[in-house]
């Protein structure tokens, strides 16, 4: 297979990751209750975890593992899934349900009950799979001659055999010498997060979003269109700061509440699996039972910002309201004339290639000392893959390094997740700064690239809002 070579060495340069990815604290215990040959299969795998004769890769790395060969291809005609050729194994609690019939022939696992860092997919031919996949279940899979790779979706996922230039399914002869569910059923704890916060490292994960709600123009619509053949998706809405964040909610004409009614009376939480559009184009939600959908709180409405004032605002036609510092590399911080509208903020750590940099831009003081419940925003678009902005606050910065001058906080943004798009600006949401009400303000952005990646970023509408 042509990508046999290639991925023996991308696995000798991931030899030292999956060593240290091994199960560490040898609790390798055996359970009782799952029928003697799937216990007799995971009893083996103990025992070779054990012994060192089979070694756990995590989720994360079984991902990099693929996409490291993935950003070596060009063009359009390769495929899009290797084979594994070594003794792995990787472990995973079942994020996704069947019960309903809006997934279907797949699950999704991640890394951990609670907090988790990595999700991935699962392929298989069998249907109601939430009998013996169902949600919570700890399951081991066995790597060694399967696949890993895209789906029709381009989510990263495991199969047990190519499907022409994707990943295909575990077939029905594989499923049980190949994935093994322990006794372990775990309570999975809903990553909370809001809908604008939701990007790629969330897929396959299972996650809570609160203050949600579907727009009141649905009113009269089910989660199903009755028109489409397949799947339909209708938007989801968030409050935040003075709009809406929205999202994508995406139902299978399969799924047995289909015609059911759009609660759009009320907000509240949902709570879902992260996936993709076929195609891979946009991010979307699943549910996997009705019961994922509390709508029992009063629909949210946005921030009036007629009920607070401006106390500083910058469209960046010059800098003159920043200090630029600049820590290393001979790029700096200055403006472009392009923005949200032109012109805006800019920095670019590439030069004939990426080069190594660290680049501050850091407000003039902002006076607070007579303002209360003080927060701000601004916008961001991000070009090319690299770093993203760190956003930071101060209030006892007294000029020059700031890695040596004042006490920095860093705070908890959104910037623009697009790095392969034009002109798509991403609003950061509301930042709240309130912690400096009564004092003097300082917000700045950090920039770094390496040698390896170096991001274009244009900056834009920093502004900042009190009462």
């Amino acid at each position: 297979m042509k990508t046999t070579k290639l991925l023996t060495l991308i696995l000798v340069a991931f030899a030292s990751i999956t060593i240290t990815s091994c199960v560490e604290d040898d609790d390798y215990s055996i359970p009782n209750s799952l029928g003697d040959e799937e216990n007799a299969g995971l009893t083996t795998i103990m025992n070779e975890l054990a012994s060192g004769d089979l070694t756990e890769i995590s989720i994360t790395d079984l991902k990099n593992l693929y996409q490291t060969y993935e950003d070596a291809q060009s063009g359009f005609d390769y495929d899009h899934f290797i084979q594994i050729p070594d003794d792995l194994v990787v472990k995973g609690y079942v994020t996704s349900s069947d019960a309903t019939g809006n997934f279907y022939k797949e699950f999704y696992m991640q890394d951990a009950p609670e907090n988790p860092t990595a999700a991935i997919g699962v392929l298989l031919n069998q249907v109601d799979s939430y009998n013996q996949f169902n949600l919570g279940r700890e399951v081991y899979i066995r790597l060694k001659d399967m696949y890993v790779g895209y789906n029709s979706n381009e989510i990263i996922s495991i199969g047990g055999q190519p499907d022409e230039d994707e990943v295909g399914q575990f077939t029905a002869n594989q499923i049980p010498n190949k994935i093994f569910r322990s006794t372990t059923t775990s309570t999975i704890v809903p990553l909370e997060i809001s809908l604008s916060a939701i990007n790629e490292s969330h897929v396959g994960m299972l996650i809570i979003a609160n203050d949600v709600q579907f727009p009141e123009e649905l009113s009269g619509s089910t989660y199903g269109d009755p028109s489409q053949d397949f799947d339909t998706q209708r938007t989801l809405q968030a409050c935040e700061g003075f709009g809406y964040s929205n999202f994508s909610l995406e139902t299978s004409s399969f799924a047995n509440f289909y015609f059911t009614p759009l609660p759009t009376a009320n907000g509240g939480t949902i709570t879902a699996v992260v996936l993709k559009t076929f195609g891979g184009d946009n991010l979307v939600l699943l549910l996997n039972d009705l019961s994922d959908v509390q709508f029992d709180n009063a629909r949210c409405t946005p921030l009036d910002i007629n009920d607070f004032n401006v106390v500083f605002q910058d469209e960046f036609n010059n800098l003159n309201n920043w200090t630029t510092f600049n820590v290393t590399g001979a790029q700096v911080w200055g403006t472009t004339n392009f923005g949200n509208p032109a012109p805006s903020a800019y920095m670019n750590g590439y030069s004939g290639g990426a080069q190594n940099n660290e680049d501050w831009l850091i407000s003039n003081a902002i006076d607070l000392t007579s303002v209360t419940n003080s927060f701000f925003f601004f916008e961001t678009d991000k070009r090319y893959d690299g770093n993203d902005l760190e956003v930071y606050m101060s209030t006892d910065y007294s000029g020059g390094d700031p890695n040596s001058n004042g006490s920095w906080t860093q705070l908890d943004v959104i910037i623009d997740p697009n790095a392969n798009s034009w002109n798509t600006w991403t609003n950061s949401g509301n930042i709240d700064v309130s912690s400096a009400d009564g004092q003097m303000l300082y917000i700045a952005f950090k920039y770094t690239s390496t040698t390896s990646a170096a991001a274009t970023f244009e900056l834009d509408n920093v502004t900042v809002l009190g009462l």
